[in-house]
C-alpha cells in the first residue's frame, strides 16, 4: 500500500534560505527547480497571469497532474513580463534572489532588458541558468528547442527500437528531465563558488548536450570502427545475455548478466551449465558474437515457465532478473511501498495525488514535501509585500493586468 503523507511547510531542509526565481516554462526548468524546492529552497514560479505555466494544461480527466507533481514545494507569482512594469517587479525580485532559471529562446532576455550583465549589476551573486534546445551560441542557437528534437538529433532515437522498424522517440520528456538534473547540479557547483567569495555566473544548459552525455561511447566506437550502432530492441551491444523474455503466462522478465560471474550463474539456473565452457558462450565477446543462440537458450527456459516460477528460480540462484511492471504492478509492489518510493499526498481537487517521493535520500537533512503545487498566482500578494510594494503600486499593477492573484 502506498503510504499517505502530509505536507509540512515548517519542515527544515538543507537548502533553506536559498531563493530561486523560475521564469521558465514546461519541463526542463520545472525539473531544475523541483530538485531545489524538494530540498528546501524557496522557489518562486513566475507565471503568466492568464494561463500560467503550460504544464498546467497537461491534464488527465481535467486535473493538472503533471503540475501537481512537478509544481510541488513551489510558490506562484502571477506576473506579466511583457510590460515594463512587470519586468520592473522581476528586477526587484531578482535583487533578493540567489538563482534565476529561464528557458526563453537565446537573446530574449537581452531584448527584454534583462541581460545577465544588467542583472549582475544589481545582484553580483545571482546565478543565471539559461535553458535552451541547442545552447546560447552555435549555428542552431535560434532554433526552437523542444526535447523531442534533441532526442532525435542526439542519436538516442536512432539506436532505440528494433532494427526492422523506424527509430523510436521516448514516450516521456527524457531530454528535458536529464537536463533538469544537470541544471540542479550546476547550480550547486556555482553556488559553491559564490559561498567561497566568488561572483554569480551564467549556466548555459542546452537540452542536446546532457542527453548525448548519457548515451555511452557511441561516438568513440564509431570513430574507431566506422560502424554505426544498430537498433537492438532490448538487447545490449556490450553485454550478453541482456534482454526481455516472455513467460508462459504472457508476462515479461528483464535479465542483465553484465559480468561473467552472473552469466555463469544464469546458465546454471536454467540447467545449461554446459554453456559456461562452450566456445560460443565462454566469454562476453563470444556471447555477443552468438547472441541469437545465447538468447534462444535463455528464452526457451523462461518461456516454459510462469513469471512466478521463473522468479523463484532466479531469486534462489541470485540471478539479476526482474519482472517487467505495468504501472498498476509498480503501485502494488511491496518494496516500493516499504521504501516510500511513491507517496500519496493530499490534494484539494482530487482528494489525494500519488507522486514520487523526494530523492535522493539524505540521512541527516532529508528533503520534505512542504507544500502542494500552488494555484496560479497564489503567492503573488505575499511576494509583493516582501518586496515592499505599497498598496497603491499593487493596485495599479492589478488594474493594468500585470499581476494576478488567486481569489
Amino acid at each position: 500500500m502506498i503510504q499517505s503523507v502530509a505536507f509540512d511547510p515548517t519542515a527544515p531542509a538543507p537548502l533553506d534560505g536559498l531563493r530561486v526565481v523560475d521564469i521558465s516554462r514546461l519541463v526542463a526548468g520545472n525539473m531544475v527547480s523541483l530538485q531545489l524546492a524538494d530540498q528546501g529552497a524557496e522557489v518562486i514560479k513566475v507565471e503568466d497571469p492568464k494561463v500560467g505555466d503550460p504544464l498546467r494544461a497537461w491534464r488527465v480527466q481535467g486535473l493538472s497532474l503533471h503540475w501537481k507533481v512537478y509544481g510541488r514545494n513551489k510558490k506562484s507569482l502571477a506576473l506579466n513580463l511583457r510590460p515594463q512594469a512587470g519586468r520592473d517587479v522581476l528586477i526587484d525580485l531578482l535583487a533578493t534572489a540567489d538563482v534565476l532559471i529561464e528557458n526563453f529562446r537565446p537573446g530574449t532576455l537581452e531584448q527584454m532588458g534583462l541581460a545577465p550583465d544588467v542583472l549582475h549589476a544589481r545582484n553580483p551573486k545571482l546565478i543565471i541558468v539559461r535553458i535552451s534546445g541547442f545552447g546560447q551560441d552555435g549555428p542552431y542557437r535560434d532554433r526552437p528547442g523542444f526535447g523531442s528534437l534533441v532526442e532525435g538529433m542526439s542519436g538516442f532515437a536512432a539506436k532505440n527500437g528494433y532494427a526492422d522498424r523506424p527509430p523510436v522517440l521516448p514516450p516521456l520528456a527524457m531530454a528535458d528531465m536529464i537536463a533538469g538534473l544537470y541544471g540542479a547540479y550546476a547550480i550547486m557547483v556555482a553556488r559553491r563558488q559564490v559561498e567561497h567569495g566568488g561572483k554569480g555566473q551564467v549556466i548555459d544548459l542546452s537540452l542536446l548536450e546532457p542527453i548525448i552525455s548519457v548515451l555511452g561511447a557511441d561516438p568513440a566506437a564509431y570513430r574507431l570502427t566506422g560502424e554505426k550502432p544498430p537498433r537492438t530492441g532490448s538487447r545490449s551491444l556490450t553485454t550478453s545475455p541482456r534482454n526481455v523474455y516472455e513467460t508462459a503466462d504472457g508476462r515479461f522478465i528483464a535479465i542483465s548478466a553484465s559480468i561473467q560471474q552472473m552469466a555463469e550463474r544464469l546458465f546454471r539456473a536454467i540447467g545449461r551449465a554446459d554453456m559456461i565452457d562452450d566456445p560460443r558462450f565462454r566469454t562476453n565477446t563470444d556471447r555477443i558474437r552468438n547472441i541469437d543462440a545465447c538468447d534462444g537458450a535463455v528464452g526457451d527456459f523462461i518461456r516454459a515457465r510462469t513469471l512466478a516460477e521463473n522468479m523463484a528460480i532466479f531469486e534462489a540462484a541470485e540471478v539479476t532478473a526482474s519482472p517487467i511492471y505495468e504501472v498498476d504492478q509498480l503501485l502494488d509492489d511491496p518494496h516500493v511501498a516499504a521504501r516510500g518510493v511513491l507517496v500519496e499526498a493530499p490534494d484539494a481537487e482530487a482528494g489525494s495525488v500519488v507522486m514520487h517521493n523526494v530523492i535522493p535520500r539524505l540521512s541527516d537533512t532529508p528533503g520534505r514535501l512542504r507544500r502542494p503545487a500552488p494555484g496560479l498566482g497564489e503567492h503573488t500578494r505575499e511576494i509583493l509585500d516582501q518586496l515592499g510594494c505599497d498598496p497603491a503600486r499593487i493596485a495599479a499593477l492589478r488594474a493594468e493586468g500585470v499581476i494576478g492573484e488567486v481569489g
